[in-house]
């Protein structure tokens, strides 16, 4: 398929009627390959540990509870390694900008495909805790994170957030990197920084843009509008987000 040329300002793509069904083809069919490929390594061990497992023992089933959860995690380690790895390997990520919102368009396209991979594998790990896989799938999506930092929320946009050492993020918080306007039917994407020894409380929301330098402190449930800028060493809070003043002498205490 002929690759269209990228128009990045209000960022429109040329408007070609017949790349748009295949296109959309493509938004269901390559994540049914991705995701039909990461069953082959569970069929396989599947199969190898059948000739161990023969259900004439009473001990096979007692081992089989067990069996079937290893296989069930080998499942979701096998897909986030096989989505990750396609993604990194075909370089599938998108750049800051504005652009219409519409598969005929590169970006908006690339953004639609990447959600097809990431949002099932985000949903599941936000139910099943596994901290240090899940830092290592978001790395191999090309999010930045730093040296001892806690990502507990929600990452929309991995390869378009940076987040530095020893940063911590309270669980519920979301980052989102993109919003959509319906009206204009536009996607805007802008890359969120979060610096060194930052806080970011639990159940906050950080909009596109936003850059949080080292040492601020976002509270709990504060929102941060588009292409904000929090402070050095500040604190803040609420709805949109503005700096909570500290008295001196409270602080000391």
């Amino acid at each position: 398929m002929t690759e269209l040329p990228q128009q990045d300002t209000v960022k429109s793509s040329s408007k070609k009627t017949g790349t748009r069904l295949p296109r959309l083809f493509l938004l269901s069919f390559i994540p049914f390959i991705i995701f039909s490929l990461g069953f082959i390594p569970v069929i396989v061990s599947v199969k190898l540990v059948l000739y161990v497992i023969t259900f004439q023992r009473f001990i096979d089933f007692v081992v089989l509870p067990f069996f079937i959860v290893f296989e069930l995690l080998f499942l979701l380690i096998s897909e986030l390694l096989i989505s990750g790895l396609v993604i990194r390997a075909f370089h599938i990520i998108y750049d800051e900008g504005t652009y219409d919102y519409s598969v005929t368009n590169n970006t908006a396209f690339k953004w639609m495909l990447i959600c097809q991979l990431y949002t099932p594998m985000r949903k599941i790990l936000e139910i099943i805790p596994m901290g240090g896989i899940r830092i290592a799938y978001l790395k191999l999506l090309g999010m930045k994170i730093g040296k001892n930092t806690l990502v507990g929320g929600v990452i929309k946009d991995p390869c378009m957030t940076e987040i530095g050492d020893n940063t911590t993020m309270g669980e519920y918080a979301i980052v989102y990197a993109h919003i959509h306007n319906y009206e204009k039917g536009t996607i805007t994407i802008a890359k969120v920084k979060i610096g060194n020894n930052c806080v970011v409380g639990a159940g906050a929301i950080i909009m596109p843009g936003v850059i949080m330098k080292d040492k601020s402190v976002l509270g709990a449930s504060g929102l941060v509008t588009q292409n904000r800028v929090l402070d050095e060493g500040k604190i803040y809070g609420g709805i949109p987000a503005k700096e909570i003043k500290v008295n001196k002498k409270t602080k000391e205490k």
